[in-house]
């Protein structure tokens, strides 16, 4: 088809040409025909091309059939726009789908630009965090106007969702989270948690409201277990390994209940910064080793490895809770012939606290879920018969209210 077109254009010129030429020589002003024929060759050009602009500027209109090299030209360009509106019409259906789809979503979807600024958002976005169609083009923390919202998106750390209430409607508990793409754009996804901030309320209370009754009748058993080893002749020798079996079981659920109130405390407890203090790390260590000493004979060499400035900010008894049951779980499981090594060491940003020993480890398959509620690993009652399974998620809690990471 190109070599149609510039044949056609170089017949069209050459032939146009000979005839000036001839017409030219016959007359006797060659040169007068040369210069008309150019004339007229670039006056066709010219008036294409005028029609060429005129249709770049509004594509709406009709091209002209042309001829030669610009009959090509207009035929691409007349397929280039039938093209581009079926392109256009499938991108408007897909458009349209996917804006269906995000308005069925029962979280609210909202479009930012690198500023927080909105430039769309779904149905259940008015719902759930209250804007309305006049918003679009407004920062998002002008529209949300939360104090926790405000912070968290100030602090751009979006690897961790965001709870808050809706701001229309306090009964309502979102979960918000921030994601970016396209490198310039953010999307934020509030999503309706409130049946599960409800079922979890609910599950923290049980167990409060459990572990407390639960106290009672053990004080008391406990009590009379006591008394009788207190009396000489009170229980027959046959029974006494009976009976030690017995406060065995007693002292793990006191210890049981102990764990889940103190669970709940960190789980429904605020975390204040006003109350939080320098805590001075090594004196704390140390004094959670000599309990750990007289709590076990004979235990494992317990080796202190402290450098850096040991102090942080922090809450201390909910980093003694967490530190004893890191260097508790190392004393129980390591032979007495083996080695503890704890060391603090930090840098500018980060501090670490390292629990080693030369115990018989733990099989990779379960390290997953060492920090789950009550998980314990199979065999393991023959070591530590009173413990209770929450060690573990008491210290992930406590770390996590001190913006910290339990890494096994």
């Amino acid at each position: 088809m190109i070599t149609q077109s510039w044949r056609y254009e170089a017949t069209l010129c050459l032939g146009g040409l000979t005839v000036c030429l001839l017409i030219g020589w016959l007359e006797g002003w060659i040169l007068l025909a040369v210069v008309l024929f150019l004339l007229a060759y670039v006056g066709r050009h010219m008036y294409y091309s005028s029609h060429l602009l005129v249709w770049l500027s509004n594509p709406r209109r009709d091209l002209p059939s042309g001829n030669g090299v610009w009959a090509e030209i207009f035929h691409h360009l007349r397929l280039m726009r039938r093209q581009h509106s079926r392109r256009k019409r499938r991108l408007t259906k897909i458009l349209k789908r996917f804006q269906q789809a995000t308005e069925a979503l029962p979280d609210a979807t909202v479009v930012l630009n690198r500023n927080f600024t909105t430039e769309w958002f779904n149905k259940a976005a008015g719902h759930l965090l209250g804007l309305s169609k006049h918003d679009n083009g407004l920062r998002i923390d002008n529209l949300i106007r939360s104090p926790t919202f405000v912070a968290y998106l100030e602090r751009q750390q979006f690897d961790r969702p965001l709870s808050m209430t809706a701001p229309k409607n306090e009964r309502i508990q979102l979960e918000i989270r921030i994601v970016s793409y396209a490198s310039d754009r953010y999307l934020l996804v509030a999503r309706d948690v409130t049946q599960i901030h409800l079922l979890e309320r609910q599950r923290r209370d049980f167990v409060a409201h459990a572990s407390h009754e639960l106290r009672t009748p053990l004080t008391v058993l406990k009590g009379y277990m006591e008394t009788l080893e207190d009396i000489p002749g009170a229980v027959d020798p046959a029974y006494q390994t009976m009976l030690l079996r017995m406060e065995e079981q007693i002292l793990r659920l006191q210890y049981l209940v102990d764990d889940l109130l103190y669970l709940n405390r960190l789980e429904t407890a605020q975390n204040q910064a006003d109350r939080q203090k320098p805590v001075d790390i090594e004196g704390l260590v140390r004094e959670i080793c000599e309990e750990v000493e007289h709590l076990q004979q004979p235990h494992a060499t317990i080796t202190l490895e402290i450098t850096g400035r040991p102090k942080v900010i922090g809450h201390e008894q909910e980093l003694r809770s967490a530190f004893t049951n890191l260097i508790v779980n190392a004393v129980r499981y390591t032979p007495p012939s083996g080695k503890i090594v704890i060391r603090w060491h930090q840098d500018d940003t980060n501090a670490w606290l390292e629990v080693k020993d030369t115990g018989k480890g733990i099989p990779a398959e379960h390290l997953p879920r060492l920090t789950e509620r009550f998980y314990r690993i199979p065999g393991s009652d023959e070591q530590n018969p009173t413990g209770t399974g929450l060690g573990l998620a008491i210290v992930k809690h406590v770390l996590n209210r001190h913006q910290g990471r339990l890494a096994i």
